[in-house]
Parts: C-alpha cells; sequence; structure tokens
C-alpha cells in the first residue's frame, strides 16, 4: 500500500494510514518517514482511529497504560478493520528508555503506535527531544510512520508543545455534544511540506472511522 509520488526526497513515498477517509483527504496517505501527533479528548472514540491505523501493515503498539492484554481485546472488540499488532507495555522507572528501546526494534515499513504519549510529556524536556528525535531518525531510516495519540482535557502535559513542533503533522479531533448528536471534527492542523484541507472533516465515531453524512444544522 505505498504510492509513489513526483517530489524527490526521503519522504516522498507515501504509505496508506488504513483510515479511508484520512487517506482521501492526505491525497494517497502520509508520507514515509512521518511522526504524526494525533490529539483526541480522553473522552471520545478517538481510539478508533488508532486501530484502523494497524490494518495496512505490521505495527508496533507501545501502551503507555493499559497492559497489553486490554489493548488486544479492545482491537479484537471493536468492529472496525484492524490487523494484528505486537502489543507491548512501556512502564517502570524510565518509560522514556524503555520507548527507545522498543521504536528501534520497529523493522522496516512499520507503523508504530504510543498510546498515549502524555507519561513522556511529563519527563525532562531534553530528554523528551532526545526521544522524538530518535523516533523520526528511525522513521526515516526504516520508512515508517510513527503515531503519537495526544490526550486532550484539564491536565494537558507542560511539553505538548514541544510534541507539535517536533511532529511532521498534527492532528487534532474535536467533539462537541449538541443536543442529542455527538459532532466529532478531524482538522489537519500542521502538515510541514504538505498541503492542510482547507476544511475539517466530519466523522463518523459510532462503529468505525467513516464519513459523517449527517446534514449540519445552522
Amino acid at each position: 500500500l505505498m504510492v509513489g509520488d513526483s517530489s524527490t526526497g526521503p519522504m516522498s513515498t507515501k504509505l496508506s494510514t488504513g483510515v479511508e477517509v484520512l487517506d482521501r483527504e492526505l491525497a494517497g496517505g502520509l508520507p514515509a518517514g512521518s511522526v504524526v501527533a494525533f490529539q483526541a479528548p480522553a473522552a471520545s472514540q478517538g481510539e478508533l482511529v488508532l486501530y484502523e491505523l494497524t490494518r495496512p501493515r505490521s505495527t508496533l503498539y507501545l501502551t503507555s497504560d493499559r497492559t497489553e492484554d486490554a489493548v488486544a481485546d479492545a482491537i479484537e472488540a471493536t468492529t472496525a478493520p484492524t490487523g494484528s499488532p505486537e502489543i507491548q507495555l512501556i512502564s517502570g522507572e524510565d518509560p522514556i528508555d524503555t520507548t527507545r528501546r522498543a521504536v528501534r526494534g520497529a523493522l522496516d515499513e512499520m507503523t508504530v503506535i504510543i498510546d498515549p504519549i502524555d507519561p513522556l510529556e511529563r519527563g525532562g524536556s531534553a530528554r523528551y527531544e532526545q526521544l522524538l528525535n530518535e523516533i523520526r531518525n528511525h522513521m526515516q531510516n526504516t520508512g515508517g510512520i510513527a503515531f503519537l495519540h495526544a490526550l486532550e482535557g484539564s491536565d494537558t502535559p507542560a511539553l505538548r508543545s514541544t510534541t507539535q513542533h517536533m511532529a511532521d503533522i498534527v492532528l487534532d479531533l474535536d467533539v462537541q455534544i449538541n443536543g442529542n448528536e455527538i459532532d466529532n471534527r478531524l482538522t489537519v492542523r500542521k502538515y510541514r511540506g504538505g498541503r492542510i484541507p482547507n476544511e475539517t472533516i466530519k466523522l463518523d465515531l459510532s462503529e468505525r472511522v467513516r464519513v459523517d453524512t449527517s446534514r449540519d444544522i445552522a
């Protein structure tokens, strides 16, 4: 699921995300070697996006809070199309070092998901910046894609701006409750070297990631 484009350079090959609507909005997928920050409220269905990311390629799923079994059960329970990721728990006294060693083991053209990135954002600034640089270098060398799931809420880590700055692409899921309706809007806020879609993407996240075709009421 690679698409070559007419540009040259280390990120000239695009990889499918496995999320059809996202691939369409990003003209075929994401550049190989990208680091993506996916920001979503903790109380949302944003995890469906992560689960569908496991579909097109081998995936290393690093969980920083839930157990491996909890993540595996959630992926198995969803009706969304998924793959069979390798799941590892990153915890202990030095989660940054654990993450570094895990990412180094990612193979060529692999998707790496860190869910969530928040505990790592609460470490020291210099070590966290070094980790993000190492993740990006490894993705560049292997032609993979890394997704950093950044939870949004009242306790946003101080280093979230570092995540946003160092990521190549920033996706933001906004959730609004309008009466009995849940309005999910995905915005591409940043795309280093690429084109940002002009409009937000209205999503239906009830069972899988789809475009919400319901009519907007002014």
